[in-house]
């Protein structure tokens, strides 16, 4: 024996313990070559745990033994030979094995590979080539060991990471796909992996442009955004927002993606930004309301004087009749602005929505006998305090534009549900999460499509043909106004071809409702004698009204700002029963000048006027212990009541 051999023998079993000394099956169907392997091997510092003469025999010792190498005789006698047993012994005890033969050519080597043998050992071999065979073969065990440690911590992460990840390669197949993508995609692993291309998910808008930038990510890794947003299409056809990031591979034309499905956030962020463009188209209609209404007063006062003293067979009566009609019409038309704008809710009143709906609805009914009408009530439903008008005017609005898109008549499906909305459902409507009650009005009309319905709630806004009789384009836009003002939100849901649905909720009140009845209104005016403080910066609002109190007999002092009333209230408070305010004035408002005249004297009595209906400013003031609201433009015989209402407390 060389004194080389002896020497890498020694510093081998220096470096191993006995304990960890490798543990190796030879398996030789002659005795004597094996016997004579065995004293070497051991010598050189290798445990041998045990020697087969047979395939069948090697796989049933190499189960129970457990070696860390096998060295196989190619050429053994019987049913299986060397090659079998190591494909055996490899493929299901995950064991090397390292060929032993006397001779091998091209044919054996080629045919030995199937087995992906870790080496070859050719007899006769001396000891210095077992040894190199042996450790060779031993530190490719550890290296695929290490490796595929390796490769189970980087499949942990790759199935761990929290979103959808690929890894594409150059021609754009999936090469590997994790559990997260199998959820997004609604593909299995089986079906993705080396059959499908990304360019598969992605709607015919957008492929063309990420392919382009699939190509020059390989080019060069900084030509292309790491980063973008796009659109995929799932296997059931449904579309979804993603985001996703890209790079490439080291020292490879591949790209490893990460995808994250944020459709619920574009749709809340979405959400979020039509309600900011709706505040401030909002803002602009109820100005336009607001300037209008006052000028509507103006014409209704002015009217009313001459009505008052004209006999009804003069030529000019009709005439001033119809003019009276024609303000009330403006009236209504700027009530629509307003209540999109959310003017603010006339009168609040608890109620039940059931027997609202029911009302509504059956009136609606008589008029529209081609449209089937199908209620579902929840029992027991929540109160809720509402304007019992404008909600009914929002839900004929609402039974209206079913009707349009249903010209060929259709069915109604009207539905009330108690629910308890949590905070990230409320979020975008920038609401409080609690108990609402929920109003479903869905129709099988011809539906909208995505433009429509990003449009369907501005003012103005109709696909209606425009005439005196399609329809203004206020009726949504002052639904979804007078819903955001009762602290509650309107969404829709609809597809081509099938219909629409209008969500409504409308925040629990505890108080408890009461039975209504009709109230007659009086088609008269009351007078009085007191004097009144009219407050108004329009001049043409001061002379009209002031006319109209004198025709009821009050005494007039007048003001046309808020420093001026607060210096006329000084001087004249023992006289003055009773101050009508503007609400909205330049520099000193309407609630800053209530402040003033209640600090002159507690027990003043005002009431509030303006052009807009009950905003938030307005029902402060009203909290505040102002004694009434009313809304121009206003008759002659609703002053004259709401006059008296006050003065006679």
């Amino acid at each position: 024996m060389s004194a080389q051999p002896l020497l890498l023998n020694s510093r081998l079993l220096m470096s191993r313990s006995r304990s960890n000394m490798p543990k190796i099956l030879i398996v030789d169907d002659e005795v004597l070559i094996a016997t004579q392997l065995k004293e070497r091997l051991i010598f050189m510092g290798y445990t041998v745990v045990g020697i087969a003469s047979s395939g069948e025999a090697a796989i049933d010792m190499a189960r129970s033994l457990a070696p860390d190498l096998v060295l196989m005789d190619i050429v053994m006698p019987g049913n299986m030979d060397g090659i079998e047993a190591a494909k055996k012994i490899r493929g299901e005890l995950n064991i090397p094995v390292t060929f032993l033969s006397a001779h091998i050519d091209n044919k054996l080597i080629k045919k030995a590979k199937l087995a992906e043998p870790f080496g070859y050992l050719l007899k006769p071999f001396n000891e210095s080539e077992i040894k190199a065979a042996i450790e060779v073969a031993l530190y490719k065990k550890d290296m695929e060991k290490r490796l595929q440690e390796s490769e189970a911590r980087y499949r942990s992460v790759f199935e761990n990471t929290g979103a959808a990840t690929i890894i594409v390669e150059e021609d754009g197949t999936l090469s590997m796909v994790n559990k997260e993508t199998e959820k997004l995609s609604g593909y299995s692993k089986e079906e993705l992996e080396g059959k499908m291309c990304w360019t598969n998910f992605i709607p015919q808008e957008d492929p063309e442009r990420l392919k382009g930038c699939h190509v020059k990510r390989r080019e060069d890794e900084g030509a292309a955004p790491t980063e973008c947003e796009l659109c995929m299409v799932d296997r059931h056809g449904k579309i979804k927002d993603i985001s996703a990031k890209i790079t490439i591979i080291p020292g490879t034309k591949k790209s490893v993606a990460s995808l994250r499905d944020i459709t619920e956030r574009k749709l809340l962020e979405s959400q979020l930004q039509h309600a900011q463009k709706m505040e401030a188209i909002g803002t602009l209609a109820g100005g336009i309301a607001h300037d209008f209404n006052n000028l509507l007063m103006g014409i209704q006062g002015n009217v009313s004087l001459a009505l008052l003293n004209m006999e009804p067979d003069h030529p000019h009566y009709v005439r001033l009749n119809n003019v009276e009609q024609y303000v009330r019409s403006g009236a209504e038309l700027t009530s629509q602005l307003l209540g999109f704008a959310r003017g603010g809710k006339y009168e609040g009143t608890p109620t039940n929505l059931n027997e609202l709906i029911k009302k509504s609805s059956s009136m609606f009914g008589r008029t529209r006998k081609e449209i089937e009408i199908h209620r579902t009530y929840q029992e027991d439903i929540w109160t809720v305090e509402v304007d019992q008008g404008q909600i009914e005017q929002t839900l004929l609005n609402l039974y209206v534009n079913a009707w349009q898109a249903m010209p060929g008549g259709g069915k109604l499906y009207l539905q009330t549900e108690n629910v308890t909305l949590d905070e990230n459902y409320v979020k975008p409507y920038d609401l409080e999460s609690g108990r609402y009650v929920k109003i479903s009005v869905t129709d099988t009309g011809v539906g909208m499509d995505k433009a429509t319905k990003d449009k369907i709630f501005d003012p103005f806004f109709t696909t209606k043909e425009r005439g005196s009789d399609k329809g203004t384009g206020l009726g949504l836009a002052s639904a979804y106004g007078i819903i955001k003002n009762h602290h509650g939100f309107i969404n829709i849901y609809s597809e081509e071809g099938v219909g629409t649905t209008f969500n409504i909720c409308l925040p629990v009140s505890e108080a408890v409702v009461r039975d209504q009845r009709e109230v007659v209104r009086q088609e008269q005016f009351l007078t009085g004698h007191e004097t009144i403080l009219l407050v108004d910066d329009e001049e043409m609002i001061i002379n009209v009204s002031k006319e109209i109190l004198k025709t009821l007999g009050y005494t007039v002092l007048t003001a046309g700002s808020g420093e001026e009333a607060t210096a006329v209230y000084k001087v004249n408070r023992d006289k003055i029963g009773m101050v009508i305010l503007d609400m909205i004035m330049p520099d000193m408002n309407g609630g800053k000048t209530y402040d003033v005249l209640k600090e002159i004297n507690p027990d003043i009595k005002v009431l509030l006027s303006s052009g807009y209906s009950i905003s938030g400013q307005a029902t402060e003031i009203l909290e505040r212990g102002c004694d009434g609201f009313i809304q121009k433009p206003f008759n002659i015989e609703q002053l004259s009541q709401k006059i008296r209402e006050i003065l006679d407390k």
